[in-house]
């Protein structure tokens, strides 16, 4: 399986690059209402050189690829109120639901335990095959079938788009593109895969957000780098390890990239809200407001001439 993004080795124009950072459900919705309200104002990002999706942003780049803005958003708005949550203890494969709660406290815990980057990467990879071990297999077809329903279309873009991951055994970063050949609801399924691994082939994968929550560093080399982050750039890791998106920015700037960030600008409808389906609505306004209020600045930085 080839895992090296073509896109990378063989470029088109590296003029402008649109990075989607994860955030769970509703910072799923957030760059969707971003992304809209930006729509609504005149301008239309969806066209960028290059794509970057990690985890609930690689969700919305492939939604980006089927559908507008405009549609994906009035989607979330008048989709019906979410079931209630499942409770600890039910079964997801014979694996328990953990709370977000929950899992930040396992994740941490393993920060902490960790000598650096790579070394959480391989932990919480094992630690994902430990809850694979305990479950009866069933969820990857469960969670595949539930990411084909969110995907408009099921075939990669055209333009270039890179679905990022995470090597549940080595530990080691992984990068998908069309090129790959790897079906586009995989990969996406793979970049969201936060607990239990997600089986490609003869390789399990975790969450793409394990590398780096916007993989910005994707971007290096293009002209123009517009960066949405539903987490604000905030890192739960050491900043000597370089996760966090200030340290991601600085390595684009040197890399010869004008950098853009957009983050929310309320904290309350992600953390440990972030797997909240009720609050998807309120993240999607909240993100379409942004968006139309920084439409002018935002398109001075994308639509200036080289």
């Amino acid at each position: 399986m080839n895992t090296t993004p073509s896109s990378l080795l063989q470029p088109g124009p590296a003029t402008r690059a649109l990075v989607l950072g994860g955030g769970g459900s509703t910072g799923n919705a957030w760059l969707i209402g971003v992304i809209a309200g930006l729509s609504d104002a005149g301008l239309d990002v969806t066209g960028a050189d290059l794509t970057v999706g990690t985890s609930a942003g690689s969700t919305a780049a492939a939604q980006l690829a089927g559908r507008t803005p405009a549609e994906l958003f009035g989607d979330i708005l008048s989709a019906a109120p979410p079931k209630p949550p499942a409770t600890a203890g039910s079964d997801r494969g014979n694996a328990p639901i953990r709370p977000v709660t929950d899992h930040l406290a396992r994740f941490r815990a393993i920060i902490a335990a960790s000598e650096d980057a790579a070394d959480m990467r391989r932990r919480m990879g094992a630690s994902a095959l430990e809850l694979d071990a305990a479950s009866d297999g069933t969820w990857p077809a469960q969670w595949r079938a539930t990411v084909a329903a969110r995907l408009p279309s099921q075939d990669w873009p055209r333009r270039a788009v890179l679905i990022t991951a995470v090597d549940a055994t080595t530990g080691e970063p992984v990068v998908f593109d069309r090129n790959s050949g790897v079906e586009l609801a995989d990969a996406v399924a793979a970049s969201c895969s936060s607990g239990l691994p997600y089986r490609i082939g003869d390789r399990l994968y975790i969450d793409g957000g394990y590398s780096r929550n916007e993989n910005a560093d994707l971007a290096a080399g293009y002209e123009r780098v517009l960066v949405l982050s539903p987490f604000g750039g905030r890192t739960m890791h050491p900043l000597d390890w370089g996760m966090q998106l200030a340290a991601q920015v600085e390595e684009l700037q040197e890399s010869g990239s004008t950098v853009e960030t957009i983050s929310p600008d309320s904290e309350h409808l992600f953390g440990t809200n972030a797997m909240d389906l009720s609050l998807r609505p309120a993240a999607a306004r909240a993100g379409h407001e942004q968006g139309r209020a920084l439409a002018a600045q935002v398109s001075e930085f994308w639509l200036r001439p080289r």
